[in-house]
């Protein structure tokens, strides 16, 4: 995904309404997203699908970095050798 251009990627609502077709061929041509404004004020983001699964992809990685840190602070980790004996044991059933 390219960093928005504030000058080409802002429009209000009323004109995205009477555009519709036309934001989505801009956002898929230059793979910036588009805010939607409604009284000045940014309401909705418009991305390219790819996009928003690549975000969803990056939010899921870093989440469970997230959740492995916590996991070696509390100390809720197991060895190499246990974590292996733990796989081959599953796999035998």
């Amino acid at each position: 995904m390219q960093r928005i251009n504030l000058s080409n990627d802002i429009r209000p609502l009323s004109d995205f309404r009477a555009e519709a077709a036309s934001c989505i061929k801009h956002v898929h041509d230059t793979k910036r997203p588009i805010v939607i404004t409604q009284r000045g004020k940014g309401v909705a983001v418009l991305l390219d699908i790819k996009d928003y699964e690549a975000l969803q992809e990056k939010i899921e990685l870093l989440q469970d970095v997230y959740n492995a840190e916590r996991q070696i602070e509390t100390g809720e980790t197991v060895s190499h050798n246990q974590a292996k004996a733990n796989i081959l044991s599953r796999l035998k059933k």
